[in-house]
C-alpha cells in the first residue's frame, strides 16, 4: 500500500515538474518572441526617419549616406509606405503580390492588422505611414511554441501507451497466475472425485448413473488443463479435427435443454490440422454456449465442418438475435457484450485462441438481425 502511494505520488512530482518546465519555455519563448518584436519596432522607426531626412535632405549639400544605409539594410520586414490612403512606395514584398493591386491592397490590409503603423511627419501637415509585419525569423519564432506543444503531446502520447501497456502486460500476468491457481487448487478435489468414482465402480453402481459423472470429471480434468495452459505456449498435436470438435460438440448438446435443435454436418474422413485439442475444445465451447446465449436458450444450432482447399473451415450457425453489421469487428474486443451479466471475455479468448496459438481466422461469416448469425473458424490442414 504505502508503495503503491509513494509510487502514485512520484508520479504527481514527475508531472507537476514536467508541467513547470513547459510553462517556463513557453514563456521564455513568448519573452523573446516580444523582444524581437520590439527591435523590429525600433528598426521601423528608424526606417522612418531616414525617409524622413532622404526626403528632406538636398542632395547637393547634405549627406544621406547613412539614411540610405539605414533603408537598404531591412531585408526580411516587409514594407507598405502610404499618403492619404494610397500605396507610396514598398520594401520586401514577393513579385507576385505586388503585379496584382487587389492582392497588394488585401496584404496591406494583413500588415495592419499585424502592427501598429509608424506615422512620421515629414512637412507640416504632411504626414506618412508605414505599415509592416513580421520578418520570417519572428513568424517561425511564433510557431516554436505550438511545435513544442505538438511534441511534448506526442512525447506523452507515447509515454502513456508504454505505461498502459506496462499495466495491461501486468495484468494479463496477473490473470494468468490466477488462472494456473485456480487449476492447481481444482486438482485436489478432482483427484478425490477420481478415487470415488473408481469407489463406485468397484461397488456396481449403476453403469449409466457412473457413466455420466465420468464424463464430467473429464470434463474439470479438461477446464483445469485449459486453464494451466494459460500464459504459456501450447503444444499442437496433429489430430483429427474432425472427431474432437464432435466430442466437444456432444458433449455440450448432452447438456443443455431439449429446447435446442441440434444438428452437426462434416465430412465422413479424418482431416488432420495441427491444434491444442484441449484449447480447440475451448474454442467450441465459447461458440456454442455463445450462441445458445445469443438465442436465450431456445433455437436452431447447427455445426458444420468442411474443407476448402488447403483449409478446413468450422461454422457455428444460430437462430439468435443477430448482430449488427458495424459490430462484426468489435465482438472480439475484451469487455464487449450485449448481455447484462458476462465480461464480455469469450469471444477475445477465442480469438486469441484461434489465431496466437492456432494461427488460424476466425470471424463473423454472416450475420443478420433477428434472424441468426454464423461464426466461422478455419484452420490450415497439416
Amino acid at each position: 500500500m504505502q508503495f503503491s502511494e509513494r509510487r502514485n505520488s512520484t508520479r504527481w512530482i514527475i508531472i507537476i515538474t514536467s508541467f513547470v518546465i513547459v510553462s517556463l519555455i513557453l514563456w521564455n519563448t513568448y519573452s523573446f518572441f516580444q523582444i524581437f518584436k520590439n527591435e523590429e519596432r525600433i528598426k521601423m522607426e528608424l526606417w522612418a526617419e531616414s525617409m524622413k531626412t532622404l526626403i528632406n535632405a538636398d542632395p547637393e549639400k547634405d549627406d544621406v549616406e547613412l539614411p540610405r544605409q539605414i533603408m537598404s539594410n531591412n531585408t526580411t520586414i516587409p514594407i507598405i509606405l502610404v499618403e492619404n490612403g494610397v500605396i507610396i512606395n514598398h520594401n520586401n514584398i514577393d513579385e507576385e503580390i505586388i503585379s496584382s493591386k487587389v492582392k497588394l491592397d488585401a496584404f496591406l490590409d494583413k500588415l495592419k492588422k499585424e502592427n501598429e503603423p509608424v506615422k512620421f511627419e515629414y512637412d507640416p501637415g504632411k504626414f506618412q505611414y508605414v505599415y509592416y509585419g513580421n520578418s520570417s525569423l519572428l513568424n517561425k519564432l511564433k510557431y516554436y511554441p505550438v511545435a513544442l506543444l505538438l511534441i511534448i503531446f506526442l512525447f506523452g502520447a507515447v509515454v502513456y501507451n508504454f505505461y498502459r501497456s506496462t499495466k495491461m502486460a501486468t495484468q494479463n500476468k496477473l490473470w494468468a497466475g490466477m488462472a494456473k491457481e485456480t487449476a492447481h487448487q481444482i486438482g485436489t478435489p478432482l483427484s478425490s472425485l477420481i478415487g470415488w468414482l473408481e469407489i463406485m465402480k468397484a461397488d456396481n453402481v449403476d453403469e449409466t448413473i457412473v457413466a455420466e459423472i465420468e464424463k464430467d470429471i473429464n470434463r474439470l480434468q479438461t477446464i483445469t488443463d485449459r486453464f494451466s495452459k494459460i500464459g504459456s505456449e501450447p503444444v499442437l498435436e496433429i489430430k483429427d479435427i474432425v472427431a474432437e470438435t464432435r466430442d466437444s460438440f456432444d458433449y455440450l448438446q448432452s447438456r443443455f435443454s431439449n429446447q435446442i435443435e441440434f444438428s452437426f454436418k462434416a465430412p465422413k474422413k479424418p482431416i488432420l490440422v495441427s491444434f491444442n485439442p484441449a484449447l480447440h475444445s475451448w474454442t467450441i465451447e465459447n461458440l456454442v454456449k455463445n450462441a445458445i446465449d445469443a438465442m436465450k436458450g431456445r433455437g436452431k444450432l447447427a455445426l458444420t465442418i468442411k474443407e476448402e482447399g488447403a483449409f478446413v473451415k468450422i461454422k457455428v450457425t444460430d437462430t439468435g438475435k443477430g448482430i449488427p453489421k458495424k459490430e462484426f469487428r468489435k465482438v472480439f474486443e475484451p469487455g464487449f457484450t450485449t448481455k447484462k451479466r458476462g465480461w464480455g471475455l469469450g469471444l477475445s479468448l477465442t480469438k486469441r485462441i484461434v489465431e496466437d496459438y492456432h494461427k488460424g481466422k476466425i470471424k463473423v461469416s454472416e450475420s443478420e438481425v433477428g434472424k441468426g448469425t454464423s461464426m466461422q473458424v478455419s484452420f490450415k490442414k497439416a
